[in-house]
């Protein structure tokens, strides 16, 4: 009885000293933290928070990957005013034969075409007319693209998740600074509806301040694993732990929390579950035959990695809290699990788009006369929400809904997200994502890894702006005058 209780003072102990208590009220990881080195900036570069490249007239741009999500990219292109699709490339002739149908069909020029070797795309990447470099190719050779293209004096916008290592995130920030070229991550779900909503709910103070979000990828994707080039995206689930697929909920999360723009993320924990699901697939259907032609074969379903769930917590520098969910094998509807809690309301996704508000924030709600009787203890009433969804609805969807809805592309947020792309380089503003949301979404890739192999241990989150993340104060859309 003695020792145990020698042991649990001495474990309380161990705690505190892990803790300390800031200033602010808040909590950071102690000495147990793991720390991430961060790299000085080199000498003649400059960080490119709120960094706006010169207006294009017009945006030349050349595609990289034409498999799964190429093609429907190419297409949603042909309804962007002010653009050229002048080239196409992909491994496989057929493919980039395809797309440039895709430019006829709408009455654009054919593109030149690029394949026939694993290099094509540097060609492609070398020409002199072109602005924009698009990468939907797999995650493996994202960051040797992106970088290239940017040494080429391109803009680069890029498939999600752009880089897997932290060595190869500071590449990216470091070419992109030192290039003065954007690098842009196509992560579509910050313009679906019901996030941008909020979050321009957020910007206004419907929600008071927000103090917790939540977001993550969960799908089943037995149906999709044959069909991934090469089965990459399988062979990824396979030889690594951790979030491997986070930007979907850590894009519209940091977004509200102004990460980068006013706060910062400084450390995470993760935990995993074993993997169940996944395996027990493996072995029935890469058997024997089924197997043939596979990197993951059924005697290797003991060596799949990836938990069966991957949960994420982070906490920011000024004391919020975000948290993260990957799974891809339980069978369980859709969710990207948005969730977001402030001190006046709380807003969330899935399975129902649903609010609920205190009725003192709707003071000056046009719409809800009856804001007095409205409390947080339930949800709105749908009529209620639904006014309030309308008063509230993002000037870019006031601009594009109906544009983007026609045109497609994940219910139409596909398309806002080229569209903004196309209009900041026109007019020469600041993207809405710049190369550190593209880092700082990215990096749960190797830093859940890490905390999960030390035993759930805390893991610092660097700094990707190397001490530009308060320069700016407040996340916001930029717009021409």
């Amino acid at each position: 009885m003695k020792r145990n209780l020698l042991f649990v003072l001495f474990a309380g102990l161990l705690l505190l000293a892990g803790c300390t208590n800031k200033e602010n009220g808040g909590q950071e990881a102690g000495a147990n933290l793991i720390r991430v080195e961060t790299p000085e900036r080199p000498a003649g570069q400059e960080d490119m928070v709120a960094f706006a490249a010169p207006k294009l007239e017009t945006v030349r741009v050349g595609f990289i990957g034409l498999g799964m999500r190429g093609p429907s990219a190419v297409e949603r292109f042909c309804f962007i005013p002010g653009t050229e699709v002048l080239a196409l490339c992909d491994l496989h002739a057929d493919r980039a034969e395809r797309t440039n149908e895709i430019l006829l069909k709408h009455d654009k020029p054919a593109a030149d075409l690029y394949s026939g070797s694993a290099d094509a795309w540097r060609e492609l990447v070398e020409r002199p007319d072109l602005d924009l470099i698009y990468i939907a190719a797999d995650w493996a050779v994202h960051v040797e693209m992106a970088k290239y293209a940017m040494e080429q004096g391109k803009h680069v916008a890029v498939e999600v998740p752009v880089g897997i290592t932290i060595d190869d995130l500071w590449t990216l920030v470091d070419t992109s600074e030192k290039t003065r070229k954007h690098c842009m991550m196509l992560e579509n779900c910050v313009y679906d509806f019901f996030e941008l909503t909020v979050l321009n709910m957020v910007q206004e103070g419907l929600l008071g301040e927000i103090v917790y979000a939540e977001g993550g990828y969960i799908h089943q994707l037995e149906d999709f694993w044959n069909y991934y080039e090469n089965d990459w995206r399988l062979a990824f689930n396979k030889a690594h732990r951790g979030d491997v697929y986070p930007t979907h909920g850590m894009g519209p999360a940091c977004q509200v929390l102004d990460i980068h723009r006013g706060d910062k993320m400084n450390y995470l924990v993760s935990m995993d579950a074993d993997p169940v699901s996944l395996p027990a697939w493996v072995r029935a259907n890469r058997a024997g035959e089924d197997g043939e032609g596979r990197q993951v074969k059924a005697e290797d379903a003991d060596q799949i990695k990836n938990g069966q769930h991957t949960l994420t917590l982070i906490r920011t520098e000024k004391g919020k809290t975000i948290e993260i969910h990957h799974d891809v094998t339980t069978p369980r509807p859709y969710s990207r699990q948005y969730n977001i809690a402030g001190t006046q309301g709380y807003a969330s996704k899935y399975p129902r788009q649903l609010l609920a508000l205190q009725g003192s924030s709707l003071a000056n709600a046009e719409s809800v006369p009856d804001h007095e009787d409205l409390n947080a203890h339930r949800w709105l009433p749908a009529e209620t929400q639904q006014q309030l969804m309308e008063e509230y609805k993002h000037p870019i969807h006031k601009e594009l809904e109906e544009m983007a809805r026609e045109v497609g592309g994940h219910g139409g947020m596909d398309f806002i997200m080229d569209y903004r792309l196309v209009y900041c380089l026109q007019n020469g503003l600041p993207l809405d994502m710049d190369v550190y949301d593209l880092a700082e979404w990215s990096c749960l890739v190797p830093l859940s890894a890490i905390s999960l192999e030390n035993g759930s241990m805390p893991v610092e989150v660097p700094d990707f702006t190397r001490g530009a993340w308060n320069k700016v104060q407040g996340f916001r859309h930029a717009f021409a005058e």
